[in-house]
């Protein structure tokens, strides 16, 4: 008596086996080593900021006045933006600058340019960060949120920016240093403000300065001798 023949196994189609070798063959020849700890992954090297973007002059959509002349290109790169949870304090660094804003919140009471007891760690913070990097010109902007009259928000940004410059010229003392301050009312928002999550990023102070004159022994008090240092207001 003959057996019955074995059942054969079903094979599988060649195309199916061959995607399956390709599919596994790419994934060991792109993996890549992991990360360090302290790399950050798609970040462009220092120096590396690529070309600026060719304009134009005579493009019939570019917005700009008779006579007047485009400037050189030239690229800034954004090196890192850190924002506290809350939004209270944001930090945004170039390889040039550094711009510290401060939510008014956390330095003055409700529609006050007064500041309060509470602001004095944080505006020796911003002191400290001055004096480590040494700038020769200081700018101090306000800026409100849209609500009330665009008057009343130019006011108040104003007064704002001169408490905090008021404190920086004198904890620094420093008659080397420039100051510029400004009050936009609800210019330049960085949010929406159609909440008040936004519009209270909007509340702010922005101190900005140079860093290219960076020390790192943190030993410059600013505390020469000689007059109040030279202020520009408008």
């Amino acid at each position: 008596m003959r057996r019955p023949a074995r059942p054969r196994p079903a094979q599988r189609p060649a195309a199916v086996t061959l995607a399956v070798l390709v599919l596994v063959t790419g994934v060991q020849l792109t993996a890549g080593p992991a990360a360090a700890a302290d790399e950050t992954p798609g970040a462009p090297a220092a120096g590396d900021a690529g070309e600026p973007p060719k304009v134009d002059p005579d493009d019939p959509g570019l917005k700009i006045r008779d006579g007047a002349v485009l400037a050189a290109p030239r690229v800034l790169d954004i090196v890192s933006i850190v924002e506290t949870e809350g939004g209270e304090e944001r930090r945004e660094e170039t390889t040039t600058s550094l711009t510290l804003a401060l939510q008014a919140e956390v330095l003055f009471g409700k529609n006050s340019a007064v500041l309060t007891p509470q602001s004095a760690a944080r505006m020796a913070a911003i002191v400290n960060e001055i004096r480590r990097n040494r700038p020769g010109k200081v700018r101090v902007f306000g800026f409100t949120d849209d609500l009330g009259t665009y008057e009343h928000g130019m006011k108040l940004s104003k007064q704002r920016a001169e408490a905090v410059h008021g404190v920086l010229s004198r904890q620094l003392n420093n008659p080397n240093i420039v100051y510029e301050v400004r009050g936009y009312s609800e210019e330049y928002p960085i949010a929406d403000n159609a909440t008040e999550e936004g519009r209270r990023k909007n509340r702010r102070v922005e101190i900005t300065f140079p860093t290219g004159s960076r020390t790192t022994s943190g030993s410059e008090s600013g505390s020469e001798s000689g007059s109040e240092s030279g202020d520009v207001s408008s």
